[in-house]
């Protein structure tokens, strides 16, 4: 499986983004697929992770201004990101697990794309 995120860039502080990943492969919808970020100086950490069946978690940093969904049919998942705050500022990874629950773990996926840089201004 090859991952592909796409849709980071710069955006002021409460502004909003929409963060995109793609995968290769026919068996897309048999993964989980989690949101992972990694600032300067600092450990990779969860973001929000959803399972096959449409399990979702998400860390509590994040919870109640991000969203993950994933659209089957088009081998996605996305991450919306809105009420941005500085400390947000990070390379934002997706992975895909072949495992059947919700993993908040890096461990626990098997597959990782490269990442996309969001900065948030303050």
């Amino acid at each position: 499986v090859q991952l592909q995120a796409s849709g980071g860039g710069l955006v002021q502080a409460g502004g909003s983004l929409r963060l995109s990943c793609t995968a290769s492969g026919r068996t897309f919808s048999t993964y989980a697929m989690g949101w992972f970020r990694q600032a300067p100086g600092k450990e990779r950490e969860f973001v929000a992770a959803i399972s096959s069946r449409g399990a979702i978690s998400y860390a509590e940093s994040v919870k109640g201004r991000f969203t993950i969904s994933r659209v089957d049919a088009k081998n996605a998942v996305s991450l919306q990101m809105n009420s941005q705050k500085p400390e947000d500022t990070a390379v934002y990874y997706c992975a895909a697990s072949r495992g059947s629950g919700v993993y908040t773990r890096a461990g626990s996926y098997d597959y990782w794309g490269k990442g996309t840089l969001v900065t948030v201004s303050s």
